[in-house]
């Protein structure tokens, strides 16, 4: 009898929730055809759910590497601009297929003459992909924007444009609307705010909103905004950033916000495909798995039942490149992407120790 009571004891406890996973990374110019088909191969044998790409799909202001080599002919500025954007859809989108992926837009997504205009003409098919247009904040807001937000397991994902170093009014009063409305949806448990320049006062400051006097201050009243949020809804908030061609783990673990309103959990990954830059003076005496240039790989997200995420570094190695690819390109071309895409300059990385202090000019 005992051993029956037992039973359906067992039998009657609630099935334990699963997690689930997504992946995201920036910045796959320079060597983004060689790199992020390596990247598609790992985020669908980890089973991830989507993949979320933050910007800087091509250079623009130069010829990629990548294409530049494979070019049955060479590239004039006509040629390179008319292919760069179908050539990243080719070779660093499909590949993902059939994982969704979600894309943010990247200062390099601006490089005159391309324009917000052109970069909804050319990406609509992923600015408008379900359930994008199904869970907008206002159902009557029909315009396709830059910026966007999703809803899956729990979590909001909050797609953010600072490819200029600022929010606008505009993109200001939606994200207080987002905001808004997650803050009383009891399905909502945490959101994840991805963007291409990491918010102001991170220890990654010369590379970040910090670059303009709007960009300072919008992307203060955002973070402040989200500790307001966070406070009041005891939910859960991360920060996602690419633009510095590194890894580098709780990057507003900053004298500033230590100072002024508090830490918000936040990670710069622009490891896709870019030439890696030196990481910044404030990453000095760190251990590698917080600040770490030089790698390629990707955030692989594990999202809990009560909205907790943790975020694993996934490294792609050279053996990890696709054979397809490597016959392409050919081995000693994958092999400078791997050992020689890369900045070896201190200088490429502006001294920014001091948080709260003007920070060093706009870098490439």
């Amino acid at each position: 009898m005992r051993k029956l009571l037992f039973i359906a004891c067992f039998l009657a406890l609630p099935a334990a929730a699963e997690s689930w996973k997504f992946a995201v990374a920036g910045d796959s110019r320079n060597c983004g055809d060689v790199v992020m088909p390596g990247i598609a191969a790992g985020v669908q044998a980890d089973q991830a759910a989507f993949y979320w790409h933050l910007g800087d799909f091509r250079a623009l202001y130069d010829i990629d590497q990548d294409m530049a080599k494979v070019a049955k002919r060479p590239y004039n500025i006509t040629s390179y601009f008319a292919a760069a954007w179908p050539d990243f859809i080719r070779n660093q989108v499909v590949p993902f297929s059939p994982v969704p992926v979600y894309l943010g837009i990247g200062n390099h997504e601006l490089v005159a003459p391309k324009t917000r205009n052109d970069y909804i003409a050319q990406f609509a098919d992923w600015l408008l992909q379900p359930p994008i247009p199904q869970q907008r904040v206002d159902p009557d807001d029909h315009l396709v924007r830059t910026y966007f937000h999703w809803t899956r397991g729990g979590v909001d994902f909050i797609s953010l444009d600072n490819a200029s170093y600022e929010f606008d009014s505009a993109q200001l009063a939606w994200i207080t609307k987002v905001l808004d409305k997650d803050a009383q949806d009891a399905e909502v448990k945490a959101i994840v705010l991805g963007m291409h320049a990491a918010l102001p006062h991170s220890l990654g400051c010369d590379h970040s909103m910090d670059e303009s006097a709007a960009g300072e201050y919008s992307g203060s009243v955002v973070y402040r905004q989200l500790l307001d949020w966070r406070a009041k809804t005891k939910k859960n908030v991360y920060l996602i950033a690419s633009h510095s061609h590194f890894l580098f783990r709780d990057v507003y673990d900053s004298p500033y916000w230590r100072a002024h309103g508090g830490v918000i959990p936040g990670i710069i990954i622009g490891t896709a495909g870019a030439v890696r830059y030196r990481l910044p003076d404030t990453a000095q005496g760190m251990p590698p798995e917080r600040a770490r240039t030089d790698v390629y790989g990707y955030l692989l997200a594990t999202v809990d039942d009560d909205g907790a995420i943790t975020f694993d570094f996934k490294q792609l190695d050279r053996a990890a490149v696709p054979a397809d690819v490597v016959t392409r390109y050919g081995g000693e071309f994958v092999d400078w992407c791997f050992m020689q895409n890369l900045n070896p300059d201190p200088r490429s990385s502006e001294p920014c120790s001091k948080a709260d202090a003007p920070c060093g000019p706009t870098r490439r």
